[in-house]
């Protein structure tokens, strides 16, 4: 007997703009399924050092199927948005700032904003990875209410045991003296190959360093020299809400021992740490995203405790 199987309604795609203060433009990108509702919930994707968002959460690469992590969580019933940090992307680049890890929770606060105040939306499912961890859980800090479960992938907690820091740190004085840093497609092979090569198949690198590069020549340095000469910036047990850390095998930033004690020192008891098995630092570059996605998914559909004990 044939079963009448209902195709999916498209992906809807919308880009929008918003303000932060008087003179800076930012981008934020959405993509949902039929309408976007908050009904499953909405998510706030953030962004790391070296890229805008768009290439790190919606990246097309042929022959990979569900690329784009905002794209497969559209499809699961999520609104789906994420934002370009001020000197990143699409997002405004003119003024004399370093975009470090505050500045970019200033971007979340303005985002969020425009966000509640279009859609109606709230709070958040929340997803950092590497220095966008740091600005997301800057931001929960500050907003708590605006942030219904917290996912912190790739994060540093005060950077101890950290090697890619380490090697880092040796050009500390070089970032401090400039406000950006050039980048070009051998840099975002190193990101790469630095850890644990092999974790991610050559298409999607390439893919990935087009999308980076299509956008942008230089970052901002803030975040380089917030992680190797200001850590700790996360306060533990200001993270009042449900938080997942999530932690690839071969990651050089996301030291384990560092992220054990700050796990422990996370205030609710309803928090997560995950290792992602053969992942490095690019969690939704790698060949085995499909786990990243699973775990992620996982933790925001957790049903609410009924018994807390109490």
């Amino acid at each position: 007997m044939n079963q009448h199987i209902t195709p999916q309604a498209p992906i809807k795609a919308e880009e929008h703009w918003t303000k932060k203060g008087a003179d800076v433009d930012l981008f934020l990108f959405e993509k949902y399924v039929g309408t976007p509702s908050d009904e499953k919930g909405t998510i706030l994707f953030v962004h790391g050092s070296s890229m805008a968002s768009q290439p790190t959460f919606d990246l097309q690469v042929p022959g990979r199927p569900d690329s784009s992590v905002m794209e497969w969580f559209a499809k699961q019933g999520y609104d789906c948005w994420c934002v370009d940090m001020e000197g990143y992307g699409r997002s405004t680049k003119t003024r004399d700032i370093t975009s470090n890890i505050a500045d970019g929770a200033d971007d979340l606060k303005a985002a969020s904003d425009y966000i509640m105040g279009l859609r109606g939306n709230g709070p958040f499912f929340v997803y950092g990875i590497s220095s966008g961890a740091l600005r997301a859980a800057a931001f929960a800090e500050r907003h708590p209410k605006r942030v219904r479960r917290l996912a912190l992938d790739a994060f540093v907690w005060t950077g101890e045991g950290a090697p890619t820091l380490e090697e880092r740190k040796k050009k500390l004085p070089q970032f401090q003296a400039m406000k950006r840093r050039p980048i070009d497609r051998a840099f975002v092979h190193s990101i790469f190959n630095r850890d644990h090569p092999g974790t991610a198949d050559h298409a999607t690198v390439e893919a990935f360093a087009d999308a980076i590069l299509a956008l942008d020549d230089s970052m901002p340095t803030g975040t380089y020299v917030d992680m190797c000469s200001r850590l700790p910036l996360t306060d533990p047990a200001k993270l009042t809400m449900p938080t997942l850390i999530m932690r690839g095998e071969y990651d050089g930033i996301a030291a384990f021992d560092d992220l054990a004690n700050f796990f422990a020192a996370l205030p609710n008891p309803d928090k997560q740490f995950t290792v992602m098995r053969g992942i490095s630092h690019a969690s939704f570059q790698q060949k085995n995203y499909m786990m990243c996605y699973h775990i992620l998914r996982s933790f925001f559909e957790q049903p609410e405790p009924i018994y807390t004990g109490a």
